[in-house]
């Protein structure tokens, strides 16, 4: 049978020790700072030479493993990072080496315009919208859908009218295929009605019920209400 000592037997020196560990273990916890992850910045891209050598023959693949990478960056180990708090300027250029590898990706785009915009940052915000911008007048038959979302977003959390109007501008004039819908080339001109500029809004719309490009009995009534509204409108004015 195995020897059982009790209490009584074990030295008090031991006992004095082994209390003093713990004691010093509960002190050490309590004073001593917690390990904390900590969220590691966005670095900046490689070159796209850099990224097209890496790809081996396969930009497309690299582009999506890049974009996931991306879209999970804000969630670290032991650390969820706001998407406020990341560096746009880098954010942008990822983005940007993204479609560089695929021209045809959408995603980024889409991130760029109903995520990374929707930050309550204004600076941030105009960043984002920008890209979006920019990227579309490179391929603004397929890229319009971002714009338009880009000019909801200059108008409603911005409240910049100029800036909205601009971006609507550029989708009626660079977003010309059968595949875009007439909504979309019409935002500017009720952002010019807005915008107080009533005369270029009748003169707009006028031209665009004239030119025949409306086909749908409804909408072209919805318009011809619209234009009699805006022509009331001018000779109040006036």
């Amino acid at each position: 049978m195995p020897i059982q000592r009790s209490l009584a037997t074990i030295p008090k020196k031991i006992i004095w020790l082994i209390g003093g560990a713990l004691l010093l273990q509960i002190g050490l916890n309590f004073f001593l700072p917690r390990a904390s992850a900590k969220a590691q910045a966005l670095a900046s891209p490689p070159s796209l030479h850099s990224l097209m050598v890496s790809s081996i023959g396969e930009p497309i693949g690299l582009a999506k493993f890049l974009m996931l990478n991306l879209q999970a960056f804000d969630n670290q180990p032991g650390v969820s990072l706001p998407f406020r708090d990341l560096d746009y300027s880098r954010v942008r250029d990822w983005l940007t080496r993204i479609l560089q590898l695929d021209p045809y990706a959408q995603y980024p785009l889409l991130f760029a315009s109903h995520l990374y915009a929707e930050v309550p940052q204004p600076e941030k915000q105009r960043l984002m919208l920008d890209f979006v911008y920019q990227q579309f007048l490179v391929d603004p038959n397929r890229r319009w859908p971002w714009l338009a979302h880009a000019v909801i977003i200059a108008r409603h959390k911005l409240n910049d009218l100029p800036l909205a109007a601009q971006y609507a501008a550029a989708i009626r004039r660079y977003a010309t295929g059968t595949n875009v819908p007439s909504w979309a080339k019409q935002m500017e001109i009720f952002l010019r009605a807005d915008m107080n500029e009533t005369e270029t809004a009748r003169v707009m719309l006028g031209g665009l019920i004239e030119s025949g490009q409306i086909s749908d009995a409804n909408e072209l009534y919805f318009l011809t209400q619209q234009l009699r509204e805006l022509e009331s409108k001018v000779k109040i004015e006036k």
